[in-house]
């Protein structure tokens, strides 16, 4: 089976999305889950959005795309961190 593909956005696809990225990678490793990845910003979405399995962004998303996207604030804040790591690990598993 493939890997998945993971694309991680913020605003300037520096700062958040690589905090979130690293805390992401880290719960998957532990769960025994491997996946590429790639770090944009979020108006890139709009042109390359489909080509990845899911979309893990600290910002609104405000393209239409047929890829999932998950909204990562959670992580950042604490406040529901965990379900948001599982969330993102059972649609890695899928």
């Amino acid at each position: 089976m493939a890997k998945k593909k993971v694309l991680f956005v913020c605003a300037t696809g520096i700062a958040t999305s690589t905090v979130v990225e690293e805390k992401v990678i880290e719960y998957c490793k532990e769960q025994g889950i491997d996946f590429d990845y790639d770090q944009r910003n979020t108006a890139s979405v709009q042109s390359i959005g489909n080509d990845f399995d899911l979309i893990v962004s600290t910002t609104q998303v405000p393209y239409d795309v047929e890829t999932p996207v998950i909204s990562a604030l959670p992580i950042l804040t604490g406040f529901g961190a965990q379900d948001v790591l599982e969330q993102i690990a059972e649609a890695l598993r899928s």
